[in-house]
């Protein structure tokens, strides 16, 4: 499963670990995803989004009826 949410469209971010020597390597930044399953009154089912933490907030905040007609004018398949 790859490291992206289908809300806020968020991905991994890159950049440095640092030693206390300050030597510095590459490192992965993952968001928090996890697969979440909401009913859609709408759709009359079941819908399993890949979110992030931020994306979970998104959701109760504005509504997963909302979040899913954004989703689907983008084109993404749910």
């Amino acid at each position: 499963m790859a490291a992206y949410c289908q809300v806020t469209q968020t991905g991994p971010q890159f950049g440095h670990a640092v030693s206390h020597a300050q030597n510095k390597t590459k490192r992965r930044f993952n968001p928090n995803i996890q697969k979440k399953t909401y009913f859609v009154p709408s759709l009359k089912r079941n819908v399993t989004l890949s979110l992030s933490a931020r994306g979970i907030k998104v959701i109760d905040v504005r509504g997963i009826e909302a979040v899913v007609a954004e989703i689907r004018a983008r084109g993404e398949k749910i």
